[in-house]
Parts: C-alpha cells; structure tokens; sequence
C-alpha cells in the first residue's frame, strides 16, 4: 500500500481553516496549484458523492466531510500517471484540521493500492503546494 503525508501550522483559528476547505468545490485558497475546478453532478461540494475535476485532469468524489472532526475524506478515481486508474487503485486523500497552540494543524495524507513508490512522490510534491498555497492565503486573508 501505498501512502503519503504533509502536515503545516496555519497562524489562523481552526474556524477559519475548516470554512476555508470543507467545501470540495472551492480551492480559491490554492490559486498557484489549481489552475481550474469543474463541477460534475449537481451534488453540493459539502455533500459526500460531490465530484469534481481539478486542473482538467484529477477526476476526484468526496467520501465524507465531518464537521465535529474536521475531516474531510476523497478519492481520486483517475488522473495522471502515475495517479490514473491503470496506475493505482482505492486512492483516499484524507484531510484533518485541528486546533494547535499556535493555530491551526493542518494534516493531508492519502494511501492507494500499487505504483507506491511512483505516487508517493508524484502525491508528495502536489500537497507540499497545496499546503504552502493554502498557508500563505489564509495567513494573508
């Protein structure tokens, strides 16, 4: 199996960061990673069986957003090599956010069935962005 994970501090409430991302159709907190976001179905991007397709490419569906947890759970069902169907297979990506002294703890991980090595790197680098695109608007916001 397959698995990566990237953590940052945010320097705002945990409030603040859980509004920001629980809804699966707006990434505007990562204007320099995602480049376009289609909306597919007529789901709610708060409502588990929301999907989306982000920079024209990642074909993803919302699992679960869990408001008392501040979890958010998703797969990707196909993308890129090495992220595509044929590539790996059971892909969840896992969010958390929780309160921490100073801010917020915000935690991203996924795991996946093969190509573990050729994902875990490719996963890697994309929320190591994610991450430093999220901080850097919400900190600024």
């Amino acid at each position: 199996m397959g698995q990566t994970s990237q953590s940052t501090t945010i320097a705002v409430p945990p409030e603040e960061v859980w509004d920001a991302i629980r809804n699966f159709h707006d990434l505007s907190w990562a204007p320099n990673v995602i480049t376009s976001l289609e909306v597919v179905r007529d789901v709610a991007g708060d409502q588990e069986g929301a999907r989306r397709i982000l920079n024209g490419a990642f074909h993803e569906t919302l699992i679960e957003v869990d408001d008392s947890e501040r979890i958010v759970r998703y797969s990707i069902d196909d993308g890129p090599s090495p992220v595509s169907k044929t590539d790996v297979s059971n892909y969840v990506g896992h969010i958390q956010v929780s309160p921490e002294s100073d801010g917020t703890l915000v935690e991203w991980s996924s795991q996946w069935d093969r190509n573990d090595e050729a994902a875990s790197e490719f996963c890697h680098g994309i929320y190591v962005a994610l991450l430093a695109d999220m901080k850097t608007n919400l900190e600024s916001a």
